[in-house]
């Protein structure tokens, strides 16, 4: 379906409405680097105070599932990437079954995550509900997970807006792709790819300190 030639009067033409739309992402994606930033600067603030604490609640992950969590994303992100590439009207069927694999990634990405968080509540590791942990270092470990938690939920959440957007994304682009409907998908990557980039440095914060050592 070709695009329609009429666009909203703010606008002086579709590739005007298009860079607005990306510039508008842009700016969204920088309010959530400083709600990142901010728990970054918590732990790196805590982490000083206790420093042996931290080192010991990271050893008490689950480093296997983090792991394959971050190859889930990275392996989501270069489809979601791919898709953007070869976006038209030829390849849509292409373009969809590409989003629609960054999706079951995804999902998988939030039932690892599900089972991580059951295995830690099993060990008795979730602060406010159920944490027991013995030691001098009780109260480190504890700020520790209370990091844990809240920055994992909080990018969990975001995973799971991404995967509704992508899911939108593959059944448009599937129906009628535009040069509207490639804007769209490039923001929406964009977004996509900013979450996998803060798992990353989630990643290297929580399951990596101490590891060597162990």
């Amino acid at each position: 379906m070709p695009d329609s030639p009429a666009v909203a009067p703010q606008f002086t033409s579709a590739s005007h409405r298009d860079e607005t739309a990306e510039l508008g992402m842009w700016v969204f994606i920088a309010t959530e680097v400083l709600l990142f930033g901010g728990l970054l600067l918590a732990y790196f603030v805590y982490r000083h105070a206790y420093p042996q604490g931290f080192v010991t609640g990271s050893r008490h992950t689950e480093i296997v599932i983090g792991t394959a969590n971050t190859a889930i994303l990275l392996t989501s992100s270069f489809l979601v990437a791919w898709a953007v590439e070869i976006f038209s009207a030829e390849t849509r069927r292409l373009t969809a079954g590409l989003l629609t694999g960054a999706i079951c990634l995804g999902l998988a990405f939030i039932l690892l995550k599900g089972i991580e968080y059951h295995r830690e509540y099993d060990e008795h590791l979730v602060p406010g509900i159920d944490f027991r942990f013995t030691g001098s270092l009780a109260n480190g470990v504890q700020l520790f997970f209370i990091f844990y938690f809240i920055a994992t939920a909080i990018h969990a959440l975001h995973m799971i807006i991404g995967i509704g957007l992508l899911a939108v994304l593959a059944l448009l682009c599937r129906a009628a792709p535009s040069t509207r409907r490639r804007a769209a998908l490039h923001s929406v990557a964009l977004y996509w790819h900013f979450v996998d980039i803060v798992w990353i440095f989630l990643f290297a914060l929580i399951y990596l300190p101490g590891r060597s050592a162990s």
